[in-house]
């Protein structure tokens, strides 16, 4: 366990992996790591960068082996919280336990997959847990597909959180197919979002950071920044060449973010989101 970070909270970073190349990795990954990320660096680039604590999301290729990720939630508990990839199956034991050691939400991570349908019972028996719970249930999927995934999980009253801008194509500008409609339902206030991976919006470096900043206001207007948090995306998976921790920091500043849409990004939302309502010392 950490015993060396602020008990006050200077910044959450809502989004970021560890893993290490030793591990096993799923058959069905579309990328494999050929370097370590490990929790040890993590925590120094949270420090490097004034921020405190952070959120610990399961990568694609591990599949739903989270051993990983929980070992480190044990290793920090006060400054960590997790986001899991589970069986649909899995036992409600197991995600009190899960609950335990810090986790707050699930992850349906569904870029180059089919669509899921949610009415099927397994489903259904999932999302009562993750209800129950308080957990949230996180989308990775683009955007023309993200209102009627959101949509169908609304009935369960699970607390939404889109990644990414939700993964529009910055070329295609703000009126591409789903963003609006996300938007809308952005209004309801069961979706969150998370301002993160600018660099993975499918356009050149200028073209992300120009749809980004204009989407922001239309974000802020229709989710409230109560409902935005903002994440690294640490160790930006098959763009570690051209991203670094300081990369997006720097992209977060490039939004111009008022003080106080700042100060919600990066503690007030995600505080709540990820229950860290109660900061060990």
């Amino acid at each position: 366990m950490s015993e060396t970070f602020p008990a006050s909270i200077l910044g959450i970073d809502g989004h970021a992996h560890v893993f290490s190349r030793e591990l096993d990795l799923t058959s069905a990954r579309r990328y494999s790591p050929d370097y370590d990320a490990t929790l040890a660096l993590y925590l120094q680039n949270l420090q490097s960068h004034g921020l405190s604590h952070g959120v610990l999301v399961q990568p694609s290729f591990l599949g739903t082996d989270n051993s990983y990720l929980l070992n480190a939630l044990k290793q920090a508990p006060g400054q960590l919280r997790g986001v899991v990839v589970v069986e649909r199956d899995i036992s409600r034991a197991e995600l009190n336990d899960m609950d335990r050691l810090g986790v707050v939400g699930i992850r349906l991570n569904l870029m180059g997959k089919a669509m899921p349908d949610f009415s099927e019972p397994q489903w259904k028996v999932l999302f009562g847990h993750v209800a129950e719970l308080d957990w949230h249930v996180e989308l990775h999927r683009h955007v023309a597909d993200l209102p009627g995934l959101i949509r169908a999980l609304m009935p369960f009253g699970v607390k939404v959180v889109v990644d990414h801008f939700g993964r529009p194509d910055a070329r295609l500008g703000l009126d591409q197919p789903g963003f609006r409609e996300m938007l809308e339902l952005g209004l309801g206030g069961q979706v969150w979002m998370k301002v993160s991976g600018i660099y993975r919006l499918e356009g050149s470096e200028q073209e992300n950071l120009d749809f980004a900043r204009a989407a922001l206001p239309l974000l802020v207007q229709s989710f409230g920044p109560q409902r935005l948090v903002w994440g690294s995306d640490w160790p930006h998976t098959q763009h570690e060449a051209q991203v670094s921790y300081g990369t997006v920091v720097e992209q977060l500043q490039a939004l111009g973010c008022s003080p106080q849409v700042m100060r919600s990004l990066l503690i007030e939302a995600p505080q709540v989101l990820f229950d860290f309502s109660v900061v060990e010392a």
